[in-house]
């Protein structure tokens, strides 16, 4: 991967953080974290992984993230120059809730 869209991911996960503080309100209690960027090469499209808590929320974060996809990315593209700015999609990230899968796998197995 190019210096370049290192430096975009990373400006991206700090800015699409920002903006699920201050744009988007979820309900008390359900955290949603960016865990990964992954921004083409020719930077027109950005994909970032959302990581929830608790997991019995995944659907309603995703609904809601739906909802408010076009204010998030009007709120990244205020704070972006250059061009061309990428457009905005997310995935939910399920590392976690994997990682747990197996950990109980391997924990009753001993």
């Amino acid at each position: 991967m190019s210096l370049r869209i290192t430096k975009v991911n990373d400006l991206l996960r700090d800015l699409i953080s920002e903006a699920l503080v201050s744009e988007v309100s979820f309900k008390q209690g359900v955290f949603a974290t960016v865990t990964k960027i992954r921004t083409s090469k020719d930077l027109r499209q950005a994909y970032f992984s959302v990581s929830i808590f608790p997991e019995s929320e995944t659907h309603y974060v995703e609904e809601t993230l739906k909802k408010e996809l076009s204010q998030i990315e009007k709120f990244v593209h205020g704070r972006l120059y250059m061009k061309p700015l990428p457009r905005l999609k997310f995935e939910v990230d399920s590392t976690a809730l994997n990682a747990d899968a197996v950990e109980k796998i391997l924990f009753s197995l001993s």
